[in-house]
């Protein structure tokens, strides 16, 4: 059964994201991601790394959002045919 599951971006990495280390961040949003599950990604974050796992995560999960403080839930993509 798909259940909602949220990655904290600030979770992956400890003072700051660096590009070296991107493909760690990959993969450990995709272990926390798992499949066919509703994904939202928040917490503090540079850009790039929002957009390669919302990248990593197409195909992966269900739907995909993206929560702030200020925006609210934002739907990325969702690929529920109902």
């Amino acid at each position: 059964m798909p259940e909602q599951r949220t990655i904290d971006l600030k979770s992956l990495y400890s003072d700051t994201a660096k590009l070296a280390d991107l493909p760690g961040y990959v993969a450990r949003a995709q272990e926390l991601a798992g499949e066919g599950n509703e994904v939202v990604l928040t917490g503090a974050g540079p850009v790039w790394l929002y957009l390669k796992i919302a990248h990593a995560l197409h195909g992966k999960a269900k739907k995909l959002i993206y929560r702030s403080p200020v925006t609210g839930d934002v739907v990325i993509f969702d690929h529920d045919p109902f």
